[in-house]
């Protein structure tokens, strides 16, 4: 697309010629104009009353896309909770990959929660979503769940590669991944296929977000296809509730709008058009989406009254059946210095495991005390003993 077409200052011309840099520059000049893109803006200079054609809760990894493709042929708004990665691009480095996921302060990327059986996990609170926190790996699904999922296959090829153009890279396989993808191949994880993109068992080198100076690329980096003059996107605009009204030709609930709070606590409200197509989409992640559904009146009706709710659903599988991947991890502490690297190396068996590693990322005093401080918050509440073990 022309560099004409993205919404930005005049006076960033000179900072899209850098863009070709392949030593660094370019980079930091995209994230420049990422942070000056003109319809990304703080909620508090949000006029009281909007209208737009799509309304999208959560510019996360599902949010940015669909927004920024929304925009070629309608108005479309977007309401992040939190700010960009990008006022701060050394916090989205991969050398701060660990510092990131463990930092809790007011302005963090990352909420950290505890399950109610004691799993620790992180929550991303940030434009571009999980992939500002996550470990980077890029990889496409396998023909056979795109298929048995009835997706059209040449698009969602043409849709891979929309997005590969814009983040994902070849990753540098230096000393450690290296020696993992060794290790694969002599344990019997075959066939080896080299670089990819495609979902192949066996072992491969899949893509990266983080380019080879170790910056992150993340969802928000796709808005660079959206129309800017059909699109706006409003940071630290926390939705309170979606609106629904009766609709009595299709005889159940309709939502025509929601209501948002900015960063001085100010309520803004935002409503669906009535001309031609419209439609509000609810991509606040795992946790935020059935939240908001539970907060606006949707959900177990008992439930909702119990809290003063008004039912406007009775959705008894709102918030219910919650899961994640199962993962063990083995840290093995290193005499020298190994280089940083996030998943790069895949191995990828009949079974259904994934084999996968990272190296030379410290742990730290702040994360190892943070964990025992969750361990024994876990063993008050549940009455579980822990063992801890180390090797040596």
């Amino acid at each position: 697309m022309g560099f004409d077409s993205l919404g930005r200052h005049a006076d960033y011309s000179s900072f899209l010629q850098a863009k070709t840099d392949i030593n660094g520059l370019g980079v930091r000049a995209i994230y420049m104009c990422i942070s000056c893109w003109t319809f990304v803006r703080e909620a508090k200079s949000a006029p009281q009353i909007l209208t737009y054609d799509y309304i999208v809760i959560g510019g996360g990894t599902c949010g940015c896309p669909l927004a920024a493709t929304l925009s070629q042929g309608a108005r479309v708004l977007v309401l992040e909770r939190r700010g960009s990665p990008y006022t701060n691009p050394e916090q989205i480095n991969i050398k701060n990959f660990v510092n990131s996921l463990a930092d809790i302060s007011p302005s963090s990327f990352s909420q950290p929660f505890i399950s109610r059986d004691g799993v620790l996990n992180s929550r991303a609170r940030v434009l571009g979503g999980g992939s500002v926190l996550n470990a980077g790996f890029y990889s496409r699904a396998s023909s056979t769940y795109i298929r048995d999922s009835g997706w059209n296959e040449t698009l969602a090829k043409d849709s891979y590669k929309w997005v590969e153009e814009k983040v994902a890279f070849e990753p540098p396989m230096l000393q450690w991944q290296s020696a993992v993808k060794d290790g694969l191949l002599e344990v019997g994880v075959l066939p080896y296929s080299g670089f990819t993109f495609d979902h192949l068992y066996g072992t491969k080198v899949g893509g990266t977000i983080f380019d080879k100076e170790g910056n992150r690329h993340t969802a928000a980096d796709l808005l660079e296809y959206a129309d800017p003059k059909r699109i706006s996107v409003y940071l630290h605009a926390t939705v309170q509730k979606i609106l629904f009204k009766y609709n009595t030709e299709k005889r159940r609930p309709q939502a025509y709008g929601v209501i948002f709070k900015d960063a001085l606590g100010v309520m803004h409200r935002a409503y669906l058009s009535t001309k031609g197509k419209n439609e509000l989409i609810l991509s606040a992640g795992a946790i935020g989406s059935p939240q908001l559904l539970l907060l606006s009146g949707i959900g177990h009706a008992n439930h909702l009254e119990a809290h003063g709710i008004k039912v406007v659903l009775d959705q008894p599988l709102v918030g219910q059946g919650m899961a994640d991947n199962p993962l063990n991890v083995l840290v093995v502490p290193s005499p020298v210095p190994v280089e940083a690297s996030l998943v790069q190396t895949l191995g990828i068996t009949k079974f259904g495991s994934f084999i996968e590693a990272a190296s030379g990322l410290s742990l730290g005093h702040s994360w190892s005390e943070r964990l025992q401080g969750i361990f024994e918050f876990v063993s008050n509440q549940v009455s579980i003993p822990f063992a801890a073990c180390s090797l040596k």
